[in-house]
């Protein structure tokens, strides 16, 4: 197994963003730009795509490069990026990867479900040495987290279909960092209840 390095959380912070800032900012500079390749016209909204694909992909590189380690969400979302993202290139139908946001969190939701129906919390596997904490807590947390994903793509769905395109960039580049980070501050009481102290040699 390759050995997990910690690095600067800002750099981390960074290479996890940063494709997500340049997908907005190519966007909003873009949006009422066409790009006529051959046959066929691309919109702002398809060549903002075309940008975030390959940087993603390089962010993620580097980011097991500096780390020796990826998490399995970190990869999951690699995959539906190019998958999703590729086919909306290819068929010039930016409803593809609209669609990429919702598959991936309804896939996270049903990975947590299979994982309690089997009497595991999987995100304990992946948290526990951050924030240590009883079983019956992470129990409580994975089901809302469940919930929380749900909720989340229900509100992708209802976004991309409805709104204008400016709008859903906006709900995915803020809009569903904000709700993370809510969510997890809002679990402050639950990791206060249940959680462990560390021992003190590993402080």
């Amino acid at each position: 197994m390759a050995e997990r390095r910690k690095i600067n959380p800002w750099v981390k912070l960074g290479l996890e963003l940063g494709p997500l800032v340049v997908f907005f900012i190519a966007f909003s500079r873009l949006r009422e730009a066409h790009v006529q390749i051959g046959a066929t016209s691309y919109s702002g909204f398809m060549i903002a795509t075309a940008l975030f694909i390959p940087l993603l992909a390089l962010a993620t590189l580097i980011l097991w490069r500096l780390t020796g380690h990826l998490a399995a969400m970190q990869i999951a979302t690699l995959v539906l990026v190019v998958v999703f993202g590729g086919l909306s290139l290819w068929f010039n139908d930016e409803r593809f990867f609209k669609m990429k946001p919702t598959l991936i969190y309804l896939l996270f939701a049903g990975a947590l479900a299979l994982g309690l129906a089997r009497g595991k919390s999987w995100l304990q596997l992946v948290m526990d040495e951050m924030v240590p904490m009883r079983p019956e807590g992470w129990t409580i947390l994975t089901k809302r987290l469940i919930a929380f994903f749900v909720g989340l793509a229900i509100a992708n769905e209802a976004i991309w279909r409805t709104m204008s395109d400016q709008a859903w960039v906006n709900f995915k580049t803020f809009g569903l960092t904000i709700l993370m980070f809510g969510f997890f501050i809002a679990q402050g009481p639950l990791f206060q209840r249940y959680g462990l102290e560390k021992p003190k040699n590993e402080e």
